[in-house]
Parts: C-alpha cells; structure tokens; sequence
C-alpha cells in the first residue's frame, strides 16, 4: 500500500530562501501582509488533509472507478464526503477575488497544494480544480455572468469543466462543428458533441457550469470562427437559485489506462441553452479567452507529472531501504543481514537520483511560475507585469510538456526499483505510471506544446522572449561565478544557455527554407529547454542552500542532487543538439505507404 507524505521543508526552502518570496511580495499592495508564518500554517494544514483525507482514496477509487446511472456520473466511494470536507476548509477559495468569495491569497499557495492534492490522489484532485474555467470568466465575461456564476464556482459548489474536443477534431479546433444558434433572449442554442471532458459531470456538486467553444452561425471557418459559452447543467436563475435542467447529457464515460477516478466524459448537447462570453463572431477573442483558461490548465497538468513522480519517488527510496537482495560491489554493506538494501547498488541510486532530480527541480520551476501569476495578476508595476507575462508565455509549454514527460520517466523508474513487485497492483507503483501517462496528452499533447514554445513562443518574435529569460539566468551566473561552491555549476550552465541561444537562432534559420525543420525539431528542442531551465532552477538552489548558515542534511542533499544533475541530466542536452539539428529529411523521405509495410 503506497503512501505520502507532504513535502513542507522543501516548499518553505524554495518559497522562502530561493525565489525570495515575501520580499517580492512586500511589492506588492494585496500581498504585503503574507509572511512566513501565514504560508507555513496554511501549507502545514494543507499537507495534513493531503496525507490523511485524499491519499487513503487513491487505491479504492482506482479499483472501483467511475459509473454513469440514468445519465448521471457518479465517483467512487469516499470521493463525495471528502469533496465537501475540502470545500467546508474554504480550499477551493484560497486565491480568488475577494471581489467573488474568495481569500484574496496568493496563487502560489495554490501551486503548493495542487501539487500535494494530485501525489494524493491525482484523480480526485482534478475535480477540485477550477482556476483555468475562473480565469476565463473573470477575464472576459461581462459582469452580469460574473456575477451570475463566478461566486459558486469559487465557493467550489459548482464545476467547471472546459469542452473543447470532439470526436473528429482534438487540437485542431478550426474543425470543430458544435453549433450555437442565436435566440429572441439573446441566448443561444447550443447543439454539438464533445468528447474527452474532464469531470464533465460528477456527483460532487450541486451544479455543472461548462465552458463549450461552438461556431455561431454564419460564423467565418475555421478559429476565427469559434466562440465561447457558458452551458450550464442546471441554469441558473437571477436570484442565484438553481432552475430548470438545461437539455445537456452524459453520452457515457471513458474506459481509460489511469486515472479511473476521474470521469471523462463524452457530453452532449442538444439545443442547450448557453451565454455568450466576449463578442460574436470575434472568433481571436474567443481564442485569448480560452487561452486564459488553457494556461492555468496546462500548469496544472505540468504539476501532475511532478506530483505523481514525487510520490512514486518517495515510495521507490522508502521501498530501496528496506529491501534486501545481494551484495554491494564494493562488500558487505550490512554483515548480520543475508544480503546488503538494494539502495547500495548504483543503477538503483541512479534511478532514485533522476527522480529526485527532476521532482525537486520541476517543484522549484512550478512554484516559480505560480508567482510569476501572482505578479501578472497584482503587480502594480506595469512594466512588471509585462514582464511576467513575456516569461509566463515562454514557461508554460515547458512546464506542461517537460514535466509530464519527465514525470512519466520518473514514475517508470520508480516502479522498476520495485522490480517484480512494481508490476503488482497492492504496491501501487503501477497505477501511478498508468496515471502519469495522460500528462503529456491531454490539455496539448506534447508535440502541440513544442510547437507552440519553437514557434509562437520564441520563433515568432525572433527570439525576445528567450532571451528575457536567459538574460535572468545569464545575470544569476554572472553574479554567481566566483562563488566557493556552486560557480563552476554556474559556469556550465552559462555555457549550456549560450548554446540554447545558438540552436535556436540555427533551427530558425533552418525552418525558413524548409518549415519542415521546424516540426521535426520542435520536441526536442522543448526537451532541451527543459534541461536548461531545470539547471538554472538547480544551481538557484544549490547556492541557496550553501549560502545557509549551518550545513544540514537537508541542505548537503540539496548540493549533492544539484551535482547529480549536472553530472547526469543536463549532459543529455548534448544529444538532443545532434537531433535538433539533423533536419527532416529522414524524417520525410519515406514514401507514406511505406509505413504500413
């Protein structure tokens, strides 16, 4: 039986001692009162209701899944109970206006705790998310639709799931055919299917407000035709009160690899009533108001790949402790014992060093760019924000398409130092990669992330936006190359966004004879900035932890992990500059047909 336990040290060491928080803060009008103390204590109690609450659910809720009964979803035992728990402990409010309910507290509060919440129980934590849908609404809607939906949502007692696919177009959303014909009201009539809806029903709340993208009729084709609406399960009525059932339904659940707790939905909608947000057929404006939820999604799956790689981990090392199989090449290890712990044997260390190299370092990457919302969203400083929001833009597609990729190694490491008993399901190491897997899929697969980083993100504006980033990291390394224990990882990492730099400017050059190139080079050119970004994030916290002023346990494995990853990650970037550069010509030359041969 697996288990968890919340990782509050290292939270408090990158909060407090490498991103600098609450001087940052102190910059900021809404959050100059969050200290120390305040952050522990939330964070503390949040890591006891992960621990004690949501991870007990993990296994069962695995087992027994998800279930549709006369077109309503319901999720497995205990999901329902400790649903209402999470929203009696205000959870769901910690980071929302205060404007519509919520506490008003930073955003990397919810960084912290989505984290925990999905190495729980990834399943039952993806229905207590709602940030991406609240996002949209507040950013976009008119204020009668805030007010209209916003305070639920943000008192957690109503979903909000986002439904863009269906079953002919996943990414491709120019394809998609959901219609919505205007009514005498000034609603419309929402008539479609969507497909692989996460939590588009479920039985954990009173009300189910889903945001559907249809095409108005007449409506230009393609995404300059697309528009955004409010399709409420129940519609609402002016009081607030809970009305009539909108003519919306459950087609049926999926049968999935992992995350059986979850449902995903097929919905459909059948002439269902829905709201306009934004203007009609402004189709870009319906875009950006997507992209306001998308990119708090996708940093939210991006976590999950750290989560579950962060609770396979902890299980792994505990599991290499205590089993016992063979000697230490080096000699008995432990003399009155029949063999020595497998921790003793370097291919079981490496396995747990990547692990922990890549929880650790995409923890520090997350929480990082939760505070760069907090700083979008609060800073006073326009300049600043811009700022953020150039970083945000760049950060993003790393952070959902590196991690999940990243996560669903690690998560396969970790059940390989379980060996044979890894593969059996009471050990619980395999459900943790069959939920790891849909990371890198859903919310953009992997492909579309290194797609939108090489090419909207850094090719579009000639590389602006890369070099905002590794004019930070440059700055770091310059101020940094002197110091006693981590300059000479400095020094690396300097030389490591000198060549990130340098690919780029080559596979641009590339991709204007051949665009071809381009796509050929895309995810491994995300995989690579990913190596990148993590050792900067590595070397921010190997100087953090030198620089304290007793050395500890904690503080040498630090040093110690950030030298593993530099030794042993970082050079794969070495690599995947051959392949970023090798062109696609043998990627396109084979004849289509040849394939099926």
């Amino acid at each position: 039986m697996p288990t968890y336990q919340a990782p509050l040290q290292d939270y408090k060491f990158i909060i407090e001692d490498v991103l600098n928080t609450y001087q940052d803060y102190a910059t900021i009008p809404q959050f100059s009162d969050v200290n120390s103390e305040l952050m522990d204590s939330i964070l503390s109690e949040a890591g006891r209701f992960a621990e004690q609450e949501i991870q007990p659910l993990n296994q069962p809720g695995d087992i027994e899944g998800c279930r549709v009964e006369n077109g309503e979803v319901f999720t497995p035992k205990g999901y329902k109970e400790v649903s209402q728990k999470y929203l009696e402990g205000g959870w769901t409010q910690l980071s929302e206006s205060t404007q519509y309910g919520g506490q008003g507290l930073p955003y990397l509060l919810n960084g912290a705790i989505g984290e925990m919440n999905l190495s729980a129980c990834a399943a039952f934590a993806i229905y207590s998310t709602r940030d991406g849908s609240i996002a949209a609404i507040e950013k976009n809607a008119s204020q009668d639709i805030k007010d209209k939906y916003l305070p639920k949502l943000v008192e957690g007692i109503w979903g909000g799931p986002m439904c863009m696919s269906e079953p002919h177009c996943g990414s491709d959303l120019g394809l998609l055919r959901t219609k919505a014909d205007p009514q005498s009201d000034g609603s419309f009539s929402i008539s479609g299917t969507k497909m692989f809806i996460t939590g588009g029903d479920a039985d954990l709340g009173e009300n189910s407000i889903m945001l559907v993208l249809a095409r108005i009729q007449d409506a230009p084709q393609g995404i300059k035709g697309i528009s955004l609406f409010i399709v409420p399960k129940f519609l609402v009525n002016e009081d607030g009160s809970l009305g009539e059932r909108n003519n919306t339904s459950v087609g049926s659940i999926e049968h999935k690899m992992g995350l059986h707790g979850s449902a995903t939905c097929v919905m459909n909608y059948d002439n269902a009533k829905g709201f306009l947000i934004g203007t009609e057929n402004k189709g870009m404006s319906a875009m950006f108001a997507m992209f306001a939820m998308v990119n708090r999604s996708r940093f939210l799956i991006g976590q999950q790949g750290t989560a579950l790689a962060a609770v396979a981990y902890q299980n792994a090392a505990q599991y290499a402790l205590e089993r016992v199989q063979m000697r230490s090449l080096t000699g008995p290890k432990n003399p009155d014992k029949a063999a020595d712990s497998i921790i003793v044997h370097p291919d079981v260390r490496r396995m747990l060093l990547t692990q922990r190299s890549f929880v650790e370092g995409s923890r520090a990457l997350n929480l990082y760019v939760a505070k760069l919302f907090d700083e979008l969203d609060h800073h006073p400083d326009v300049e600043r924000k811009k700022h953020c929001q150039s970083l945000l833009d760049l950060l993003t597609p790393i952070c959902k398409g590196f991690n999940t990729e990243m996560g669903w190694e690690c998560v396969n490491h970790g059940l390989q130092v379980f060996g044979g008993h890894g593969y059996i399901r009471e050990n619980g190491m395999e459900q943790f990669v069959r939920d790891a897997r849909a990371a890198a899929i859903y919310e953009g697969t992997t492909g579309i992330q290194a797609l939108d980083l090489l090419a909207r993100k850094v090719l579009a504006n000639k590389g602006e936006t890369l070099q905002i980033f590794t004019g930070e990291i440059n700055q770091f390394c310059q101020e940094n190359k002197d110091h006693e224990m981590v300059g000479k990882l400095a020094t690396e990492l300097k030389a490591a966004t000198a060549q990130w730099l340098a690919i780029t400017m080559n596979v641009g050059m590339a991709a204007m004879k051949n665009p071809n190139d381009l796509g050929a080079a895309s995810v491994d050119y995300l995989m690579y900035s990913g190596y990148v970004t993590l050792a900067y994030f590595w070397v921010r916290m190997a100087k953090a932890a030198a620089d304290k002023k007793q050395s500890t346990p904690f503080t040498q494995a630090k040093l110690q992990t950030a030298q593993f990853y530099f030794d042993r990650i970082l050079p794969r970037t070495a690599t995947l500059e051959k392949t970023i550069q090798a062109g696609s010509d043998s990627l396109m030359e084979m004849n289509e047909e040849a394939f099926v041969l």
